[in-house]
């Protein structure tokens, strides 16, 4: 197997931002997951409503959504794109909260990096809202479940919750 070269540095090493002006717009679809770990004491405060900051999960989920459109401005090599869709779903388990994304679009490259971002702002608003009841709360395990369409075609995590 031949060593491809990263596309993100140029003939002498440097960062440089990927050139997509020739690709063709594709359909494009990426998922991400991600968790909140908290206390017990913090998920009974979720499930009852009882946050002193609010409504966490409505927030998150805005948050979420928001960080997807904005990717390309906290990521320096991330194109600006177009996106066309975003959900972000957050649901209070025994552990904290699972939070999930998927963002989709209609562009000359793919939606991976806003899949992340949508989940790690909306678990890092998650985290905000709730650290007054527990400081040891963290965000962990953000990853790719799938994504879809482009040169690449489809992709899957080998993992029971990869859902597309």
């Amino acid at each position: 197997m031949t060593e491809q070269p990263f596309t993100h540095l140029d003939a002498a090493g440097h960062a440089r931002m990927v050139d997509v002006t020739e690709k063709t717009p594709t359909v494009r679809s990426a998922t991400a997951a991600g968790v909140v770990r908290c206390s017990p004491h913090v998920v009974e405060a979720l499930r009852a409503g009882a946050v002193p900051k609010g409504d966490v999960l409505a927030v998150a989920r805005v948050a979420g959504i928001a960080g997807a459109k904005r990717t390309a401005e906290l990521l320096p090599l991330a194109h600006v794109i177009g996106v066309h869709g975003a959900t972000v779903d957050l649901e209070v388990t025994d552990d904290g909260v699972q939070v999930t994304a998927t963002v989709r679009t209609a562009d000359r490259t793919g939606v991976e990096m806003e899949a992340l971002t949508a989940v790690s702002v909306a678990g890092l608003a998650v985290l905000d809202m709730v650290k007054g009841l527990d400081k040891a709360t963290s965000l962990t395990d953000v990853r790719l479940l799938a994504k879809s369409g482009g040169r690449s075609g489809e992709w899957r995590r080998d993992e029971p919750d990869a859902r597309p």
